[in-house]
């Protein structure tokens, strides 16, 4: 399998996850936050 590349930048990251704790964020809004955090590297790498 190839490795993802992708990456996240550190401001995005921050968006996204002010996102997933908004209670007035729909699902759709968090469902994307989460994908945006799931390609932000690691503090190890």
């Amino acid at each position: 399998m190839a490795e993802n590349t992708k990456q996240t930048s550190e401001q995005a990251a921050s968006a996204a996850s002010e996102v997933l704790r908004d209670p007035e964020a729909t699902k759709e809004d968090k469902k994307a936050a989460g994908s945006a955090l799931s390609q932000t590297p690691s503090k190890s790498e």
